[in-house]
């Protein structure tokens, strides 16, 4: 008996000594981020290396899926609208997965991205985007598998992967042009009602110019086809600071009706305290 309790005991302690013990992951996570033209891309990988191994078409087979590193997904991520082989990727994050060749790598981006390995299931319908990239061969091996983004333009850049003294460069095109001529033509056309309609309730709030507050109000609702019952509380407030008691009274009961219609009862109460408030309820 007071071998067996000793036995435990040894167990025990060996457990939580190993327990305490810290080691380094024999392949690291790693992560990259980098902006091309006005999209953010990041990258989030682990990096095996290659201690004396034979890696492509030994250790990583010619013509089978690979994940693309270790461990975990390897997972790029977008925060705008790519393209990818003339393949429309919408913002998100996505897996990649390749099949390398000797001569060519084919290359996936596919929508599962928890998982190790690769997918159990493979399903064509996840792949966002496929494209086939010719192999470079590096005269200086490289040990640490390696995720780049090179040849940053405006308007696009190369997903490089490198290992061993191989390199494959993945080409994705951003949309740089479209939105800086869309902010542009924005800036041009001058303040939208919603600029106009900030800018008067902030002044208004903030104790500011009430009459540069009335006039960018009237801007704003002057764009609006129909304004909705929390604009027109915001108009009726300014035009009773601006002196216009009459104004502010043909406002509120406007946005008086407009919130009944909509069944907002916290604006309904508003509107109605003011009206009281100017004598006309």
């Amino acid at each position: 008996m007071k071998k067996l309790v000793l036995f435990s005991f040894v167990a025990l302690l060996t457990c939580t000594l190993s327990a305490q013990i810290t080691t380094p992951q024999p392949s690291t996570s790693s992560k990259i981020w980098q902006t091309v033209g006005l999209t953010e891309v990041t990258v989030d990988y682990s990096r095996p290396s290659m201690r004396g191994r034979t890696i492509y078409g030994d250790l990583v087979p010619f013509g089978k899926l690979w994940r693309t590193g270790a461990n975990a997904y390897t997972k790029i991520s977008f925060d705008k609208d790519v393209t990818i082989a003339n393949q429309d990727v919408k913002a998100g994050t996505y897996s990649i997965f390749t099949k390398p060749g000797k001569e060519n790598w084919e290359v996936f981006f596919y929508t599962d991205i928890q998982g190790g390995g690769t997918p159990r299931n493979w399903d064509d319908a996840k792949v966002v985007a496929k494209t086939t990239v010719p192999v470079y061969k590096m005269d200086m091996p490289v040990e640490t598998f390696t995720i780049t983004i090179d040849d940053v333009t405006n308007n696009g850049a190369n997903l490089g992967i490198i290992w061993e003294n191989t390199y494959v460069a993945v080409p994705f095109g951003v949309k740089t042009d479209a939105e800086v001529v869309k902010s542009i033509e924005k800036v041009m056309a001058g303040p939208s009602a919603g600029d106009y309609y900030a800018a008067a309730v902030y002044y208004a709030n903030e104790g500011k110019d009430i009459g540069k507050a009335k006039e960018w109000m009237d801007k704003a609702m002057a764009m609006v086809e129909k304004p909705a019952f929390w604009q027109l509380r915001q108009q009726s407030l300014i035009l009773a600071k601006s002196g216009d008691k009459k104004g502010a009274i043909a406002t509120a009961k406007k946005s008086l009706a407009a919130a009944e219609e909509a069944g907002n009862m916290d604006y309904v109460k508003m509107n109605k305290d003011s009206l009281k408030e100017w004598g006309a309820l």
